[in-house]
């Protein structure tokens, strides 16, 4: 019988699979990761290549100017607010029908808020379609 005592073993770290399960979790955060960068985006608005449709009946057209100030099917309002462009959809909607298409006729410059004012409206209005008016890149102005 061996009553000796032992020599201990200090215990030993090994840090090979440590660095490999960091570097897994790293190669798939890069994979994984989105960078955006809004800041570059050179956006020039509103340009398409479109055909010209034919003329329909039942389109109401929502003008929104630079200043961010809507005129409905020609007519200027006042306000600026959802409510009162309801309202003016709403009329020009019983005219023209409930299926009336509302054509956003937007200036480059305007305020997106303006535009999403228009969209909540149409909604407020009960008009469902809904399409923007572009120009084609030739008569763009420069």
């Amino acid at each position: 019988m061996n009553f000796r005592p032992r020599a201990k073993e200090e215990p030993e770290i090994n840090l090979i699979p440590f660095i490999d399960v960091l570097l897994v979790i790293l190669i798939f955060l890069m994979l994984t990761t989105t960078y955006s960068k809004f800041t570059e985006l050179q956006v020039t608005l509103p340009v398409a290549q479109a055909e010209q449709l034919r003329e329909r009946a039942r389109e109401i057209v929502v003008a929104v100017s630079p200043e961010g100030r809507y005129a409905v099917n020609q007519g200027v309002l006042e306000g600026r607010g959802v409510e009162p462009l309801a309202r003016a959809l709403a009329d020009a909607a019983r005219t023209g029908g409930q299926d009336s298409t509302v054509i956003i006729s937007a200036d480059a410059t305007a305020p997106h808020q303006a535009v999403i004012t228009v969209m909540e409206a149409a909604r407020r209005a009960g008009l469902a379609q809904i399409t923007f008016a572009t120009q084609t890149p030739g008569a763009a102005p420069r």
